[in-house]
C-alpha cells in the first residue's frame, strides 16, 4: 500500500546520567528526500547515526528531526600543550628571523589548528546512543504510521480518479469508432479519405493513454514508494491527452479530452503527496 509524505512522530524516555530525551520527527512533501537535524550541544558527533536511522525508515519527503534534552551536556575544553609550545616555538623563531615587533595575542594561538577540542564531559554520546536510537525508532514508528494513514486516504481518492479517468478513455475510444463512420461518407475520393484518418487517426495516442491509465492503478497496490514513477506516468498520460487533443475531430472527443486532462491534472496533484 502506498504511503503519504506528511506525518508526525515523537517519543520520550528518560536516559541514565542526562535524565528524560524527547525526540520529535516530522516530514512534509518534498521531490525527493531530505533530512534536517536539530541536535544539542554533546550530540553533534551523533548527527550521521541519526541520519542513517531516518534515512533506513523512509524513502521521500522532507524530514526534520529534532532532538531535546532535560539537562544539557556540559563541553569540556582540552588544550593540546605540545601542539601549543610547537607553535610558540615556531613563532618565536620567526619573530626574530624577521624582527617583528608585535607579540603573539592569546586569541590567535587558541585559534591555531589543532589547540583546542571540545569534548562532552561526563557520559561520552556514544554511550548514549543505545538509548537515543530507541526513543528515535518509537518517533519514527508514529511518523511511519501517520504516512501509512495518509496513504490509505490517498489510495481512496486515486483509485477513484484512476477509474473515472479509464472511463474517459472508454467512451474516447468509442465515440472515436462513430465519428471517423460519420465523417468519412463526406469525402469523395481516396486520396481525400486516406488524408482525413492520418491527420485525425489517435487510435495509437488512445491505446498509450490507456496503457499508462492500467499501469497507474496497477502500481498504486505496490508496497514500496512509488510517487516518482506515478508522476511520471501522469505526464505521459498529458502528453498523449495533448496530442489526442490537438488531432481531435469530433466536438464530443475534444470536449472529453479537456475533462481527462483535468483528470489527469488531479491525479498528478495528489500523486504529490505519494512517497
Amino acid at each position: 500500500m502506498i504511503q503519504g509524505m506528511t506525518g508526525f512522530g515523537s517519543k520520550e524516555k528518560n536516559i541514565a546520567g542526562i535524565g528524560a530525551v524527547s525526540v520529535e520527527i516530522r516530514s512534509t512533501n518534498h521531490k525527493f528526500r531530505e533530512v534536517v537535524l536539530h541536535l544539542p550541544e554533546g550530540l553533534i558527533s551523533l548527527e550521521d547515526k541519526f541520519k542513517k536511522e531516518v534515512e533506513s525508515r523512509i524513502r521521500r519527503g522532507r524530514l526534520t528531526c529534532v532532538v531535546y534534552l532535560e539537562k544539557k551536556l556540559s563541553p569540556q575544553i582540552s588544550i593540546n600543550r605540545q601542539l601549543l609550545d610547537e607553535y610558540v616555538r615556531v613563532v618565536g623563531q620567526l619573530t626574530k628571523l624577521y624582527s617583528l615587533k608585535d607579540g603573539v595575542k592569546v586569541d590567535t594561538l587558541i585559534n591555531l589548528p589543532g589547540v583546542i577540542s571540545v569534548t562532552e564531559k561526563n557520559i561520552p554520546a556514544e554511550k548514549l546512543w543505545p538509548g537515543l536510537k530507541k526513543i528515535l525508532s518509537g518517533a519514527l514508528d508514529d511518523l511511519v504510521a501517520m504516512r501509512r494513514k495518509e496513504g490509505r486516504a490517498l489510495f481512496g481518492h486515486l483509485k477513484a480518479q484512476g477509474e473515472s479517468l479509464s472511463e474517459s478513455i472508454d467512451f474516447v475510444k468509442s465515440r472515436f469508432k462513430e465519428a471517423i463512420k460519420e465523417k468519412i461518407v463526406v469525402f469523395t475520393t481516396d486520396a481525400e479519405r486516406a488524408a482525413f484518418l492520418k491527420e485525425s487517426d489517435i487510435t495509437e495516442e488512445l491505446q498509450r493513454i490507456a496503457f499508462h491509465a492500467r499501469s497507474f492503478r496497477q502500481k498504486l497496490a505496490a508496497a514500496v514508494p512509488i510517487g516518482k514513477e506515478l508522476d511520471f506516468i501522469c505526464q505521459e498520460m498529458q502528453r498523449e491527452a495533448n496530442t489526442t487533443g490537438a488531432k481531435s475531430c469530433d466536438v464530443q472527443i475534444s470536449s472529453r479530452v479537456v475533462q481527462i486532462k483535468s483528470e489527469i491534472e488531479k491525479l498528478r496533484e495528489q500523486v504529490q503527496n505519494v512517497e
